[in-house]
């Protein structure tokens, strides 16, 4: 498969977001703007009006060498995998999650003075990712084996024996698990959904209500009894054995 084609199989946000990414740095690479220039910087998005800085800070990572690699593959590897899986035919409810934990992450970002915020919300989707995904086992390094579930908390302890600051890392863990909280386990627990997608949002992807209808997929079997802590798909019963 060429780069061309590679690139156009990827879904609308990820592909989106991934461009936005790459123009970005490399054009900071290329000194065609400076990263002083889009920093998160609170004093000057609300005093001077810089109100880019919102966004801009979410589409840099670094210079581009290895690390601009490594940022590139996780972003792609699981934004990808939660438009194609858990938000199939859901590109708004994805965006929607994507401005929920970058709002998130704005709102602490003063408080712990980081100013590029892209790496924590590519975190908060490994988080969410591995929530959504608790029977997905994982290998790290060929050392050892753990689920899905435990990745984010690899890749922190990861962080701390490079001796990299776990802030950005900490960050994205609580924007994914707030919004793992609100939209996976708080529905089941009350019968409300607190971040149901906005009007606003869909209305960005028209034609998307229609489309999942149509595709209208079967649902897979999953297993009779979640592993502790996780909360099974709606409408799966967990059933248990009766004695003949």
């Amino acid at each position: 498969m060429s780069v061309e084609d590679w690139y156009k199989q990827l879904p609308i946000v990820t592909r989106t977001y991934v461009t936005l990414a790459f123009l970005t740095t490399a054009g900071c690479a290329l000194e065609v703007v400076t990263p002083f220039n889009i920093y998160f910087n609170a004093r000057l998005i609300f005093q001077k009006g810089e109100v880019w800085r919102l966004l801009t800070n979410f589409f840099f990572f670094g210079s581009l060498g290895l690390d601009f690699v490594f940022h590139m593959f996780f972003l792609v590897k699981y934004s990808k995998a939660l438009e194609e899986g858990s938000f199939r035919g859901r590109s708004a409810d994805f965006m929607w999650m994507l401005l929920f934990g970058g709002t998130l992450l704005t709102i602490i970002a003063p408080f712990v003075n980081i100013q590029f915020l892209g790496s924590s919300l590519t975190f908060m989707m490994v988080y969410v990712w591995g929530r959504r995904h608790p029977y997905v086992n994982l290998s790290f390094l060929g050392i050892f084996n753990f689920t899905a579930p435990y990745l984010p908390w690899v890749l922190l302890a990861f962080s701390f024996v490079l001796r990299s600051s776990p802030v950005v890392d900490l960050m994205g863990m609580v924007a994914g698990h707030a919004y793992y909280f609100l939209e996976d386990v708080y529905p089941r627990m009350t019968g409300r959904r607190p971040l149901k997608t906005p009007g606003i949002v869909k209305a960005i992807f028209p034609g998307e209500e229609i489309a999942v209808h149509a595709a209208a997929p079967q649902q897979q079997p999953q297993p009779a009894f979640p592993a502790p802590g996780v909360v099974p798909p709606p409408g799966q019963q967990q059933d248990h054995p009766h004695q003949q």
